[in-house]
């Protein structure tokens, strides 16, 4: 079965950085649309931003230029460096595959696998 295993969550002063990791099990994440999503506390899940099979990105415009998803497909692992990091971005942080093999992905479509999230705090 498919298992997402996210990790690297923590808490950290505004400014600093993170860099969360999901390994994928029984998955190829080279071959299907990857992503990552939150939940700010007391809000809906959102996307933040999406990998297609050919490394094309897309990010959600309250993160661009900020955080960047990357994936190490020897290690089954999808990546998501933040930095600059705000007290908005506090939230759980899921990791999420698509059976949908793309080159351009999104948020916006179906994703069939999550991880269980990690969480990410940024204090002021």
């Amino acid at each position: 079965q498919v298992q997402l295993v996210e990790s690297g969550g923590g808490s950290v002063q505004a400014g600093g950085s993170l860099r969360l990791s999901c390994v994928a099990s029984n998955f190829d994440v080279n071959a299907y649309c990857m992503a990552w999503f939150r939940a700010p506390f007391g809000k809906e899940r959102e996307g933040v931003g999406a990998l297609g099979i050919d490394d094309r990105r897309n990010y959600a415009d309250s993160v661009r230029g900020r955080f960047t998803i990357a994936k190490e497909n020897a290690k089954s692992t999808l990546y998501l460096e933040m930095n600059s990091l705000e007290p908005e971005d506090t939230g759980i942080y899921y990791c999420a595959a698509s059976r949908r093999s793309a080159y351009y992905c999104t948020t916006r479509e179906t994703y069939d696998y999550w991880g269980q999230g990690t969480q990410v705090t940024v204090s002021s």
